[in-house]
């Protein structure tokens, strides 16, 4: 376990003498949260210029802190060996792909982490793009907004199969929400949970047999060596020419290029991505189809989730465990 705090946070200060960096702008940006954390520690320097915070200013940022609280800066052997003083990061959101775990116990700092407090949040993003793509939302609109007005005829979400690849937090979280739509659920993991299968009447199969049979495939998976370019272009091409891709895991875990091209030729009907392999992502042509929809990564934005992950964060700085496992 790489430490997943569980304790309530306190409202007093209770370390007066650590000094902590918030480095995550969203955090340091709420009212709620700043005032929690400094109810904790006196001294905290917040992220308050918005800095996109990497390398050399990331280090500069954090040097001076015992304690930090982070997003989705990037925490490698070349940032923390420059940080002798900094003991503990608290991991503001679920993804541990921006932190190379091995570095953390090479150099003795503890990770704060709990899995899966944004989960609801990125479960109805999920609803939600299903829902656009396949009453085509993002086209009428446009249509509207060019001056043609005229009915655009989708389909409902309502009784169709959904593929969700990954079955942890969010993965759970969404086939419990698809239950109002009545609609069959296929999965794929590398792990097996056969009483929530049982349960829920969804059915484990292997990623093939996922993506030709659904007609809503998406992904709720960590971005590393095994899973990065996993929707490749052969992958891609196994799903249905109806089918939609909703991605608001990681990006990297599909080849944009690939889908692109699948798109233009509607040999897949369409995309829902609120992650790219870069982001902000660049290739306007992606951007500019009428049957893709980009949202700028806020899976986890939602009012509710941002404060139960800074809770978690704050929370993360008294863990004591150093992590364990590989990056």
């Amino acid at each position: 376990m790489m430490g997943e705090a569980n304790s309530e946070t306190a409202s007093t200060a209770l370390n007066s003498q650590d000094r902590v960096a918030v480095c995550s702008r969203s955090f340091s940006s709420n009212a709620v949260l700043r005032a929690e954390l400094l109810a904790r520690y006196a001294k905290v320097t917040f992220n308050d210029a918005g800095r996109q915070l990497a390398g050399d200013a990331l280090v500069e940022f954090l040097q001076g802190h015992d304690k930090a609280i982070t997003a989705l800066e990037v925490i490698d052997h070349s940032i923390l060996g420059r940080l002798p003083e900094l003991k503990v990061i608290g991991k503001y959101g679920v993804g541990l792909d921006m932190i190379d775990l091995v570095a953390m116990r090479a150099h003795g700092k503890r990770l704060g982490w709990t899995a899966g407090v944004n989960r609801r949040s990125v479960s109805e993003l999920v609803i939600a793009s299903a829902i656009s793509m396949l009453r085509h939302v993002p086209a009428a609109q446009r249509e509207v907004l060019s001056g043609t007005w005229r009915q655009q005829v989708g389909g409902n979400l309502s009784g169709r199969t959904v593929g969700i690849v990954g079955c942890g937090h969010v993965g759970k979280d969404l086939v419990l929400l698809l239950r109002a739509f009545q609609c069959a659920i296929l999965v794929n993991d590398i792990l097996d949970f056969p009483d929530f299968y049982a349960a829920q009447a969804i059915e484990p199969v292997d990623l093939e047999t996922l993506l030709r049979r659904s007609d809503i495939v998406t992904l709720h998976i960590p971005l590393n060596d095994s899973t990065r370019g996993l929707l490749d272009a052969r992958r891609l091409a196994m799903l249905k020419p109806t089918a939609v891709l909703i991605n608001t895991a990681r990006g990297g875990l599909v080849d944009e290029a690939a889908l692109k091209h699948m798109l233009r030729e509607r040999r897949l009907a369409a995309a829902a991505f609120d992650v790219f392999a870069q982001e902000p992502p660049t290739d306007e042509e992606l951007l500019a189809l009428p049957n893709f929809l980009a949202t700028p990564h806020i899976g986890g934005s939602a009012q509710e989730a941002i404060l139960a992950m800074g809770r978690a964060a704050i929370r993360g700085l008294d863990i004591n465990d150093i992590p364990s496992g590989s990056s």
